[in-house]
């Protein structure tokens, strides 16, 4: 019993040192094959966190390696406009008596003479009987006005009508098989979507830039009514009036101002040292299109007026507890006399909160949902006045047109 038992652990003894010899030759010849069989068996026994956790889903995974698709879409839709015009230019002498000076200004230095002035911007075509949008500035005054289309034709335009409240005006062109722009169908933008610029920036010739969506609803004072789209995609002294596109080539905006440290709106071709860099503006295209679509019915924009202006409520709130319960609404700073607020009896320092039942939120939405109310038709504005609540009915009038942009 001894023997056998002695004999059965010889036969396990040896077949364990002959497995071991084996193990040890085979890590100094095919260490490959040793390290692949470790991991096997681990893998059996352990799960790796960094492979098992879930990928955290993303709306858009992979973004496009190019965007020639967008740019082959849109671009043949934005033309560069040529607007010159004739101004009478006289040089004056500055007398160096004050006295004199006082009494007689400054003198003239010679006759008067005609200088032509030349304005360099882009457009947008929107429909293939040659309806053209651009920038009110880029052709306020101009005399003759070129347009030059992607395909190397040019064709003169006529002034259909211009609203320089938004900064916009319509051209109208004679030519054939013209290209048209695709409108974003709600032309919603967030923050964060890529964007491109086209337009012949200091005429260079057509140019695309990319941004992205930096902000959107900025309020620049530039005009009456904003709702900017701004971005970081370059935006250049020629490419006012031009498109910014979305990365499907649909129009979103239309470009129209830089943002600047020093005096000026940004809308001219002055001095670049005081433009900041990636800092440029868009009006958003649902605004574009509204004033489009007004001109060429009407001729021109209208709109409602209450014949007052205001001021945030933030205005007079200001250095109030953050309790304060004048979180909306604006102050009125300036009725005109004769106008429909001084008839239906609104005074300087009401507080308006409500228009036809719902919350004004500041002086930028009073400003817009007034606009949009025709012109005789009575609204219904609640307010406090002195701290207490009053109403009153307002019969609105057609806004007086605005003839210079930017003001």
């Amino acid at each position: 019993m001894r023997r056998s038992t002695t004999r059965t652990l010889s036969f396990f003894l040896r077949f364990a040192i002959l497995g071991l010899a084996i193990a040890f030759l085979l890590s100094l010849i095919a260490p490959g094959i040793v390290e692949r069989l470790r991991g096997e068996s681990s893998s059996s026994t352990h799960i790796d966190p960094a492979r098992s956790a879930p990928r955290p889903a993303f709306a858009h995974t992979e973004g496009p390696v190019s965007y020639s698709d967008a740019v082959s879409r849109a671009a043949p839709a934005v033309v560069s406009i040529y607007a010159n015009k004739i101004t009478t230019v006289r040089q004056y002498r500055i007398v160096p008596d004050p006295v004199t000076r006082r009494l007689f200004g400054a003198i003239a230095a010679g006759p008067a003479y005609k200088k032509q002035e030349h304005s360099l911007g882009s457009g947008v075509v929107f429909s293939a009987d040659g309806y053209v949008l651009t920038n009110n500035h880029v052709i306020s005054g101009a005399d003759d006005i070129q347009v030059l289309l992607s395909d190397g034709r040019v064709a003169q335009a006529r002034v259909i009508g211009a609203d320089a409240d938004t900064d916009l005006a319509v051209l109208k062109i004679d030519a054939t098989e013209l290209p048209t722009i695709a409108v974003a169908d709600r032309g919603d933008v967030n923050v964060g979507d890529v964007v491109l610029a086209i337009g012949n920036p200091f005429g260079v010739g057509k140019t695309v830039t990319m941004g992205i969506v930096s902000a959107t609803g900025r309020q620049l004072r530039l005009s009456a009514y904003e709702d900017f789209i701004q971005t970081d995609a370059a935006i250049n002294f020629g490419n006012s009036g031009g498109a910014l596109v979305n990365a499907l080539g649909e129009l979103v905006g239309i470009n129209t101002a830089v943002y600047r440290n020093a005096a000026g709106d940004g809308r001219g071709g002055g001095s670049q040292q005081n433009n900041a860099e990636g800092i440029g503006f868009a009006i958003p295209v649902s605004t574009a299109k509204a004033v489009l679509d007004q001109i060429i019915s009407h001729g021109m924009v209208i709109r409602g007026w209450f014949g007052a202006e205001y001021a945030d409520i933030s205005a007079l709130s200001a250095g109030t507890p953050e309790t304060t319960p004048l979180q909306r609404g604006v102050v009125v700073v300036e009725v005109l006399p004769g106008g429909p607020a001084d008839n239906a009896g609104l005074r300087r320092g009401d507080i308006l909160l409500k228009l036809d039942g719902e919350d004004i939120i500041d002086q930028a939405d009073l400003r817009s949902n007034e606009a949009g109310l025709a012109p005789g038709k009575i609204a219904r504005l609640d307010g406090l006045r002195g701290g207490t609540p009053f109403s009153i009915e307002i019969t609105l009038m057609q806004r007086p047109q605005n003839t210079v942009s930017g003001t």
